[in-house]
């Protein structure tokens, strides 16, 4: 396959490559490749979350309906994306593709911005240890909070703890297991 030319590659070639580490175009360097991939990457499963989550909240619903519990005790209303209200009408798929759109965006940003932070902060530190992780979680954690309908000023705080928190505890359990 290494030998194969761009010109005879297939598309199963190119899933492949994609697969072992090459990434589907080279953006000149390796800090905005894997920016890039890796906000690609956490995009689509960003999508793929608020899709199969509006999918269970309407059967739950449906399920709910069905069953004759009332509306004010159905859990699935609570947790809904907003501005989707259970209708089959255009308003509801315009609500549905924006969400999905927005938490694709989100996870996106999350991945690109930790994964540039932690190129970038090896780089410059000639290390990838746990302290490049917390600056990189605390970074990302503010980032998703800025990017929330409400962000106060307690929730960037926390946002920007549980961010270093948890890609610190990552980073100090990848080198356990």
């Amino acid at each position: 396959m290494g030998s194969r030319n761009l010109e005879n590659r297939s598309l199963v070639d190119e899933i492949r490559s994609f697969d072992s580490g090459g990434f589907l175009y080279d953006l000149g360097h390796p800090l905005l490749n894997r920016v890039a991939e890796s906000f690609i990457k956490a995009a689509g499963i960003g999508a793929l979350q608020a899709v199969s989550r509006e999918a269970y909240f309407t059967a739950a619903e449906s399920l709910d309906s069905n069953s004759g519990v009332p509306p004010e005790l159905s859990t699935a209303k609570k947790h809904r994306l907003p501005g989707l209200k259970g209708e089959t009408n255009r308003v509801s798929l315009e609500a549905m593709v924006k969400n999905t759109g927005k938490e694709s965006l989100q996870w996106g940003l999350a991945a690109g911005v930790y994964s540039g932070l932690t190129y970038g902060l090896r780089e410059a530190r000639g290390a990838h240890d746990w302290k490049n992780s917390a600056i990189a979680g605390a970074i990302t954690g503010v980032a998703l909070a800025l990017t929330s309908d409400e962000s106060s000023h307690e929730q960037i705080v926390q946002c920007a703890i549980t961010g270093a928190a948890v890609s610190t505890a990552a980073n100090i359990f990848a080198g356990v297991f």
